[in-house]
């Protein structure tokens, strides 16, 4: 299987899960389009990058698995942080808030060819789906919140923060949901999808 992400805790995930995986990174245009709704996004995104590495790089009948994660508030998604101010200013809007987090999965299994001489290839197959989790924050004060970025822990994580990290977790009142959807990968789905696939 094609891991299409570099993600460590997706890597560490599916590793623990038991999959023996080739991570190879996607390389896509992540801008939203105008008006696209946060859990739309995170699907495209997601079929986009399997589909990238699919062609690129999946030997026939090999599972393509890609995901992308966002932090959703009032609608619009919070990517990744431009800049420690941008960190601080995406904090103090989900401070003392629920938010959603959705993770898009794409699992395509790339064109097989036949299993006899001069039988027909099998068509890839591909399954979208979508995770979503409510998380609910304390309320930070700006303090707080400029000792989490000082860390440097939000510079690469949408929402500006992440529940596995040392910090992150000491943010977080509590979730409804799958905590590894949050993490970066709702592991439990993707392995029972997997299983429909095979």
């Amino acid at each position: 299987m094609i891991l299409a992400s570099q993600s460590p805790r997706r890597i560490e995930l599916m590793r623990e899960a038991g999959f023996d995986v080739r991570v190879i990174p996607a390389d896509v245009d992540e801008t939203p389009r105008a008006g696209e709704p946060p859990f739309e996004l995170v699907e495209r995104l997601a079929a986009t990058k399997a589909e990238a590495v699919a062609a690129e790089s999946a030997e026939p009948g090999e599972l393509v698995l890609a995901a992308d994660t966002i932090v959703a508030i009032d609608g619009e998604a919070l990517g990744k942080p431009a800049d420690e101010t941008d960190a601080r200013a995406m904090l103090r809007r989900l401070s003392g808030r629920t938010h959603q987090v959705a993770t898009g999965v794409c699992l395509l299994r790339a064109a097989s060819e036949g299993s006899e001489p001069g039988s027909p290839e099998r068509p890839a197959t591909r399954d979208v789906f979508t995770v979503v989790t409510d998380v609910t924050f304390y309320d930070l004060a700006d303090a707080e919140i400029d000792a989490y970025v000082a860390t440097g822990e939000p510079a690469d994580k949408a929402g500006a923060y992440g529940i596995q990290g040392t910090g992150g977790r000491l943010l977080v009142r509590g979730i409804n949901g799958d905590f590894y959807n949050v993490v970066g990968l709702p592991i439990a789905e993707v392995v029972r999808h997997v299983r429909l696939l095979n």
